[in-house]
């Protein structure tokens, strides 16, 4: 027997839960399909417990370095197992609230089981047969496993698999330089652990400029982060304690042995089982769904939202993109999905704040623009709590005067960057800020004075 929906919502991430409370407080009735944790990445492998174990490393940090600030604490140990719980706690409140908001939701049926289109319009879910004339895809996307030679020899551990680690690794070793495995190099190095960074490229967290990446690498590194770049070839050998991991660099080749190895190489989307050729969505070489700029696939009625459309692989771009299609289709707002602003963190410690374009990507595009930078020593903040590793650097338009992008790495610069991202979605000029007061003494008081010091880009 086939089921008859208005809408079917396939995954309970960030964006279907909130879109599926829209659609059914318009009248209409719907059903969400769920394979595994409500609350998709974010709540439970990702964003929420990931950063709670960030704050854990933190404190951590901050207890072996309470000397400096004249606090004497003479036993200072780590306790996993409590770190865990901890995480458990925090992200399992948050799955917790996802479930009894979806439960107390009108009209709306949370069903379990893996989606798989048998027709465009219609989807299979184990015994269960449903139709609908809209449907929303909010599958995401999973860790990628690479074909490593040795890879199917060892257990290596992934950013989801880590959630179950209760434990100090005896020596860490992280497959991938950029913003998921520096945040773990970091909090595992903290807790203890010592920590390689293995990373094909040239530099870390490739997509940003050369004076950010050294910076993260000056950060970890002296934290004792032990770094290896141009790992041409990586392999894996299982010993009889652990893993030999292979590198063909042009620094060192020596091989590392480690207790644990940590795969941070990208994403997968979750579309390999979702029989998207029986409802004619396409896919791009990677797996991910194209989409248009309301979120639109290529057939009418089916929407892409979140991780698995390639266009934003951020929770906040994800909620967007509920906000995006809940506009245009029940508010007669044609918002769109170019509208939105570049914004994103690393979230080491102290933290990377990142908005629009870098100054790679500005001197690429051959316009005139305008360039500041300042190093966090300058803020009084940042001395007070003994914390001013990082810098900030803010770009202009000459011409037009607007902001084009910003970064700062430095303490509170994933909050303090806001202020500019504010100011660029309002379309106004720098002068906004540059002519602001802001409080004394804060991380965003500096941000005025690197505006007013701007100078021409070479």
């Amino acid at each position: 027997m086939t089921e008859r929906f208005d809408a079917i919502v396939v995954g309970a991430g960030q964006a279907g839960p909130a879109l599926a409370d829209r659609l059914s407080r318009a009248g209409l009735k719907v059903a969400i399909v769920e394979r595994n944790l409500v609350g998709g990445t974010c709540v439970n492998v990702g964003c929420i417990p990931t950063k709670t174990l960030v704050g854990c490393a933190r404190v951590a940090h901050t207890a072996r370095d309470a000397a400096r600030f004249g606090v004497n604490i003479p036993q200072m140990s780590v306790d996993m197992r409590r770190v865990k719980a901890r995480k458990d706690e925090i992200a399992g409140g948050s799955n917790q609230s996802v479930e009894a908001w979806i439960a107390g939701m009108e009209n709306v049926e949370l069903i379990r089981g893996h989606a798989r289109f048998t027709a465009p319009k219609t989807i299979r879910v184990d015994q269960r047969t449903l139709q609908a004339d809209q449907i929303f895809l909010n599958v995401g996307a999973r860790a990628r496993v690479p074909d490593f030679p040795g890879t199917t020899e060892i257990n290596c551990l992934t950013n989801s698999s880590m959630m179950d680690v209760d434990f100090l690794p005896e020596h860490l070793a992280i497959i991938g330089g950029s913003y998921i495995g520096l945040e773990f190099a970091q909090m595992y190095r903290r807790f203890g652990a010592k920590v390689t960074v293995i990373e094909m490229g040239d530099h870390l967290v490739g997509r940003e400029d050369s004076d950010v990446s050294e910076a993260v690498r000056e950060i970890l590194e002296g934290e004792g982060v032990t770094i290896r770049l141009n790992a041409e070839c990586v392999t894996f050998q299982a010993l009889s304690e652990g893993v030999r991991v292979g590198i063909d660099c042009v620094e060192d080749d020596t091989p590392i042995d480690c207790s644990h190895v940590l795969l941070a190489v990208g994403r997968v989307p979750n579309t390999d089982d979702l029989g998207l050729e029986n409802a004619g969505v396409e896919t791009d070489e990677r797996g991910f769904i194209p989409v248009d700029d309301q979120l639109r696939t290529n057939v009418d009625g089916i929407w892409a939202m979140g991780e698995v459309n390639a266009r934003g692989a951020f929770t906040h771009t994800a909620y967007n993109d509920f906000e995006i299609v809940a506009a245009n289709l029940l508010d007669n707002d044609p918002r769109s999905v170019t509208d939105r602003i570049l914004c994103y963190g690393l979230f080491i410690d102290p933290p990377l704040g990142r908005i629009g374009m870098s100054e790679r990507e500005v001197r690429a595009s051959g316009r005139k623009a305008l360039i500041g930078i300042r190093p966090m020593e300058r803020v009084g903040r940042a001395r007070e709590f003994g914390e001013t590793r990082g810098f900030m650097k803010i770009l202009v338009d000459a011409d037009t005067e607007e902001i084009l992008g910003a970064a700062i790495l430095g303490l509170s610069g994933d909050e303090a960057v806001h202020s500019l991202l504010d100011v660029m979605y309002a379309k106004q000029t720098y002068k906004t800020v540059a002519r602001a007061v802001h409080i004394h003494p804060t991380v965003s008081e500096l941000i005025p004075t690197v505006l007013q010091s701007l100078e021409p880009m070479d």
